[in-house]
């Protein structure tokens, strides 16, 4: 497991490479002594606040909940991955905070907040053009294969959703929150935990039976996170509202209008709308080795004359056995946390 290197001396603080390590007093400025009128929104982590240092940057504060212990795991593990992260499409960690019970991240200020602020508002909608909404697909999937193929960690992100995908000044997506990710070794194929975690409705079917998971975990959130781009309906119910088998249905009828998202004009669409539904359908087949990897993804969203291949019918869907549907529902009808990445550092208090 790859180490994080950190330099300490008795009494002094932590030191990590390219992180300001920046004390309570001044988070607590840079937040206007966390006021309300700061308050971002609010996760399992705990609150995020919009702050400005003092050199005048603007940056998002996540606080540490005092009473989550699963937060100050995840604390851990975000500090281990974020720091060593560094792509476009990535959330960038400026600094922490650790001091006494304190524990805070400090990140980069994201004006437009996050994806679902604007793709499931019946207003803000709007703002999502085709194009806007291409390059959102386009940017997360860019983000993910650096994560998976050229970062100098393998890193499955296993909480890949909307709420996760961050948008800047110019709608240019960043992925967020690594809190519960995993290091793969570049020689694992797949690997094995006995605690379920992730987001309902974005984890695959071969994690929530039998705990494996792999590189196409996060193939398949992408591709339920890319269905939901095209159609702008979120997943708020297994099978009546999950949108893939649907897709998938109109995909194979070529009746690919009729999924998309009323919002978007019909003329402003190109034949990418089909070849991209054609590429979630792919990403969220039953079994994980049906499923595109991220290189393939990639280049099948980018290269329009790459052949896609057929998908067949996706996981979940109407036809499967009612033990599979009852299992997948009572172990993930609540989205449930648990940071499982096992790292070689600890955090050390002022």
């Amino acid at each position: 497991m790859p180490r994080v290197r950190r330099e300490t001396t008795s009494g002094k603080r932590v030191v990590y490479p390219n992180l300001q390590d920046l004390t309570f007093n001044e988070v607590k400025a840079a937040t206007d002594n966390f006021a309300c009128e700061s308050k971002l929104g609010e996760g399992g982590f705990g609150l995020v606040y919009k702050g400005k240092l003092g050199d005048g940057q603007e940056v998002a504060v996540k606080r540490l909940s005092r009473s989550s212990k699963q937060g100050a795991e995840e604390f851990k593990n975000e500090v281990a991955l974020a720091a060593r992260l560094q792509h476009v499409n990535l959330a960038k960690l400026l600094g922490f905070c650790i001091e006494g019970e304190e524990k805070m991240l400090i990140y980069e200020y994201m004006p437009n907040k996050s994806l679902d602020t604007y793709l499931f508002d019946p207003v803000k909608r709007w703002l999502l053009d085709w194009e806007k909404r291409v390059q959102i697909i386009e940017g997360v999937s860019q983000g993910l294969l650096y994560l998976q193929e050229y970062s100098i960690y393998t890193v499955i992100h296993r909480d890949l959703k909307a709420s996760n995908i961050l948008l800047d000044i110019y709608m240019k997506p960043k992925i967020s929150d690594f809190g519960i990710a995993r290091i793969f070794q570049r020689d694992e194929i797949e690997a094995n935990t006995q605690k379920i975690v992730g987001t309902y409705g974005y984890v695959p079917p071969e994690y929530v039976k039998r705990g494996m998971y792999s590189k196409k975990y996060d193939v398949f959130s992408f591709g339920v996170l890319l269905l939901q781009i095209i159609s702008g309906k979120k997943t708020s119910n297994l099978y009546d509202d999950y949108k893939s088998y649907q897709a998938y249905e109109l995909w194979r009828n070529d009746n690919c209008e009729n999924f998309m998202d009323s919002s978007l004009d019909n003329a402003s669409t190109t034949c990418k709308l089909k070849r991209y539904m054609q590429v979630g359908i792919l990403c969220v087949q039953e079994r994980w080795e049906d499923r595109p990897s991220m290189l393939e993804v990639s280049s099948m969203l980018k290269n329009e004359t790459e052949i896609v291949p057929t998908p067949g019918t996706p996981a979940f869907s109407t036809n499967q056995d009612e033990e599979d549907k009852q299992k997948y529902s009572s172990s993930s009808h609540a989205e449930v946390y648990s940071a499982n990445m096992e790292t070689n550092s600890e955090l050390i208090p002022r």
